[in-house]
């Protein structure tokens, strides 16, 4: 009987070398081959196994760093100027008022022109009538047929606030609240609204993005959102599937006057 030997190549792999009658036959070359490919198929495997000694640190796509006079800094990905740009311009649509200002100033100019211009209450009218035209009126249907008022659509929104809109109201987190007895996360929290600092206006808050949104919410999509600012810290909670008190306080709130930005910057008459 002929014996087999293992050889030790030179890049440091083995092969098997057949007996002197087998090689004659091509064996040991074939046997060579397919190792050599099993080698190079591991090779690949533990190359794509193995962490990398330096990973690359990826830049968020949204971050908000305090400056010197202590007010956010943001900055935008391209989605955030994307729906920031949107909304700009439905207002600017709705209110009749343009302006070429890009970015999120661009919006805050679409806004005050409406404060300054238009009483309270078509000020309410425009915002309600940007915010239908920014939705299809069939989506709009859809969610209201196939969402009603349930834990799973007023989490859903909560989450769905928090995915989607800190482009408009800044960095925001989903919290509990008891709803008839049991725990839900429907509320979310907003530590600083960017609106509610870009402005510092108690009537801007109220008139443009509070009272409308609370109707929109309600009478468009079907869900009761009650939403209390915190004039002092310019924190928000939204409370979806509690509708706004009667006797709210947020429109109990008198004007910063001295410190309302809109009023000092844009002269709004609030």
């Amino acid at each position: 009987m002929e014996a087999t030997a293992l050889v030790l190549l030179p890049q440091g792999g083995l092969t098997i070398r057949a007996p002197p009658r087998l090689r004659e036959r091509g064996v040991s070359c074939v046997m060579k081959q397919s190792y050599a490919r099993r080698i190079k198929r591991c090779s690949t495997v533990r190359s794509v196994m193995v962490r990398p000694q330096a990973e690359a640190t990826l830049a968020p796509v949204r971050e908000t760093v305090a400056g010197t006079t202590g007010t956010t800094v943001y900055h935008d990905s391209w989605f955030d100027n994307l729906a920031i740009g949107f909304l700009s311009r439905k207002l600017q649509e709705a209110s009749g008022i343009k302006n070429a200002t890009p970015g999120y100033q661009g919006l805050i100019e679409a806004a005050v022109a409406i404060s300054r211009i238009f009483k309270l209450e078509t000020q309410g009218e425009i915002v309600a009538k940007a915010l239908e035209q920014a939705m299809p009126s069939y989506i709009v249907t859809m969610i209201k047929v196939m969402m009603p008022p349930s834990k799973f659509s007023r989490e859903y929104f909560a989450a769905f606030t928090t995915i989607f809109f800190p482009w408009l109201v800044g960095p925001c987190e989903v919290k509990e609240s008891k709803v008839n007895g049991t725990k839900e996360k429907n509320v979310v929290f907003i530590p600083k609204c960017r609106f509610l600092e870009s402005t510092n206006c108690v009537g801007m808050c109220t008139n443009l993005c509070k009272i409308p949104s609370q109707k929109f919410m309600q009478d468009s999509l079907g869900v009761a959102v009650y939403m209390s600012p915190n004039f002092e810290d310019m924190s928000c909670e939204m409370i979806f599937g509690q509708p706004p008190p009667e006797d709210d306080p947020a429109l109990k709130q008198p004007c910063f006057r001295t410190k309302c930005i809109a009023k000092q910057s844009y002269g709004v008459n609030c």
